[in-house]
């Protein structure tokens, strides 16, 4: 892995770019598809958009150290161009979730107290429209796509494109100025804020340093060798930690390509285009991609069903043994070898990820059948341990010590101890500056030696290596005083094809119950099948013979399962899990407080 050859104690993110222009100069630094067309963006030019961007804003009256710059919308080039921008202006970079409601999108921007927000396109700007009235600091709404924008005459509307064009008149009365201003940052200043998803409460705005983030890829990059040869495809919102690592941080120190997704909804077509060779993903997508594996292999034709059955054995026997830390027998790599040929290559290559060598899970917890599924295909798939509050990934296995349910060992610069009840504790670099405009959240978060409250509980196995349990908040203590994770039953549900989301419950309670989400393009395609005749999730979820099928595939669970850990009932939910119901986070973690008390008639009825 390439890293810069500077002083790193005194590296920011726009020092970075600055640095990378000069390297690699017309390199390819990101591609956008346009019109099914990849268009390519070297790193001179990326350093020129950000330039112009951040004249543009200093003359639109952008406070340097200290102001904020939200931005809201989907991935693009130009975020990112927001993003370090509002960083060279010594400013603050905001995250907005482009799926945020109006009144969500207000709460970000008038907590962040931002004087700027860039929207992607008509549909961002109006939500912000909408609560205008009740931000008194924004000055201007800069909108990236103006399609749709042209008989809106509000005076706060400007167009990045025109707001680039008063950037480039400064630059060219002051071609000095842009180098300044990147050479005035500095590492302790607050670069980015990223506001916690909120499973429970507000979310917090995290204030981020260029310390923090040099500090963690830093450290990661002394156990994930990426180079500017590698490549990445974004396409989780880029307000979550995890998109902006992979996004801006790890490609500003090694000179990686980021190449920018059309849509989740079209993912697995671009993967396929750009067969990357580093994917980081939340569980939701692996578990998505797992799931449409079997079914296609379902449908397919029978030739296809009995190679499948027969070689999907073999890779997880090989999966298990090296998950486990033991060596393979000759015989048993010759025949896996055969098995790839066969079956697992073009499985790779369906999923887009025939050319990976990286492939990195967080945000929550990866079921262990996920995970050996995948390394039997040879798509080895790491868990990661990280937070908003460490600027990314904190602990991390190195090569060759994937563990089923352990996430390796903290990155060089970062301290781990367990607290007395098993939460985890972080120290280091990376460890934020606290919550913006919170004292009294960020000192709970905080020791007074500076040790951060990650609210996990883990405990170390054998290996060293560390085991997260679960949220500490999350933990269910039954009738009989037994300490049962919930997570780990969850992500065995979540394995089925059919099940989107199944959320155990049963704290004080004699038995664990489960609220279960189908999968419903899954549970429609198996209910055609069978003619069984619905109108909508509703009615799928209400139908007996569908509730037959659940009822299967959590027997299924249960055979997996300690005695007091087992499912004895189930309701199947007559509704999508949504975001705008305030029931899942942005990147659809589930708010289990909010569900328990939304749903408190059918969980009282399962007991």
């Amino acid at each position: 892995m390439m890293q810069p050859q500077h002083d790193t104690s005194q590296l920011t993110i726009p020092k970075l770019l600055e640095i990378n222009a000069g390297r690699y100069g017309d390199r390819v630094a990101l591609r956008e598809k346009d019109l099914g067309i990849w268009q390519r963006i070297s790193w001179q030019e990326y350093l020129e958009q950000v330039r112009d961007l951040a004249l543009g804003m200093k003359q639109l009256g952008l406070e340097d150290s200290g102001g904020k710059v939200s931005i809201l919308g989907d991935n693009c080039p130009q975020w990112l161009y927001a993003d370090i921008a509002a960083q060279a202006c010594r400013a603050v970079a905001v995250g907005i979730y482009p799926t945020n409601v109006a009144e969500q999108c207000f709460y970000a921007l008038d907590n962040s107290e931002s004087s700027l927000v860039v929207c992607k396109d008509q549909e961002q700007v109006d939500k912000v429209l909408e609560v205008k009235d009740r931000l008194p600091l924004l000055k201007k709404i800069i909108v990236i796509d103006m399609k749709g924008l042209r008989n809106y005459d509000d005076p706060l509307i400007i167009s990045l494109e025109a707001v680039q064009e008063l950037g480039r008149a400064l630059h060219q009365a002051e071609p000095e100025l842009f180098g300044r201003m990147i050479a005035d940052t500095r590492p302790e200043d607050v670069a980015i804020m990223v506001y916690t998803s909120g499973t429970t409460g507000e979310p917090k705005g995290a204030m981020i340093t260029h310390k923090n983030m040099v500090t963690m890829i830093k450290g990661l990059a002394q156990i994930l060798p990426f180079g500017p040869e590698d490549s990445f495809v974004s396409a989780l919102p880029l307000c979550h930690v995890a998109e902006r690592s992979f996004s801006m941080i790890f490609p500003m120190w090694a000179g990686c390509t980021v190449n920018f997704a059309e849509s989740v909804a079209t993912l697995q077509e671009d993967l396929r285009e750009i067969s990357p060779s580093a994917f980081l993903s939340v569980p939701r997508i692996w578990e998505k991609m797992h799931s449409n594996i079997y079914i296609k292999i379902k449908d397919a034709l029978f030739v296809k069903r009995w190679v499948f059955n027969a070689i999907m054995p073999l890779g997880l026997k090989v999966a298990a043994r090296r998950l486990a830390g033991q060596t393979v027998p000759l015989h048993l790599k010759a025949i896996y070898g055969l098995g790839y040929l066969l079956l697992f290559r073009a499985l790779k290559n369906s999923l887009g990820l025939l050319n990976g060598r990286i492939f990195v899970s967080g945000a929550a917890p990866l079921s262990d059948d996920l995970l050996e599924f995948y390394h039997a295909i040879g798509v080895p798939v790491c868990e990661c341990f990280g937070m908003t509050e460490c600027a990314g990934i904190s602990v991390i296995p190195a090569e060759g010590r994937i563990r089923v349910g352990q996430v390796g060992t903290p990155i060089p610069g970062i301290e781990l101890k367990l607290a007395e009840d098993g939460e985890i504790m972080l120290k280091g670099d990376s460890v934020f500056a606290g919550y913006y405009r919170m004292p009294g959240r960020s000192a709970e978060s905080l020791t007074e030696d500076g040790w951060l409250l990650t609210g996990d509980v883990g405990q170390f196995a054998d290996s060293g290596q560390l085991m997260i349990v679960d949220r500490k908040k999350d933990l269910i203590i039954n009738a009989y005083g037994k300490n049962i994770a919930p997570s780990e039953i969850e992500n065995k549900l979540k394995f089925s094809p059919y099940i989107k989301e199944g959320i155990v419950v049963g704290d004080g309670r004699k038995y664990l119950s489960a609220l279960i989400q189908l999968e419903l393009d899954n549970v429609a395609d198996w209910a055609q099948e069978r003619s069984i005749a619905y109108t909508t999730y509703k009615s799928l979820a209400e139908n007996e013979r569908v509730n037959e099928m659940i009822q299967a595939e959590v027997d299924q669970v249960n055979e997996q399962l300690a005695r007091v850990e087992k499912i004895r009932r189930f309701s199947i939910l007559t509704k999508e899990l949504d975001q705008d119901d305030d029931e899942v986070t942005a990147t659809m973690k589930v708010r289990r407080s909010t569900i328990e008390k939304k749903f408190r008639d059918i969980i009282e009825s399962m007991y």
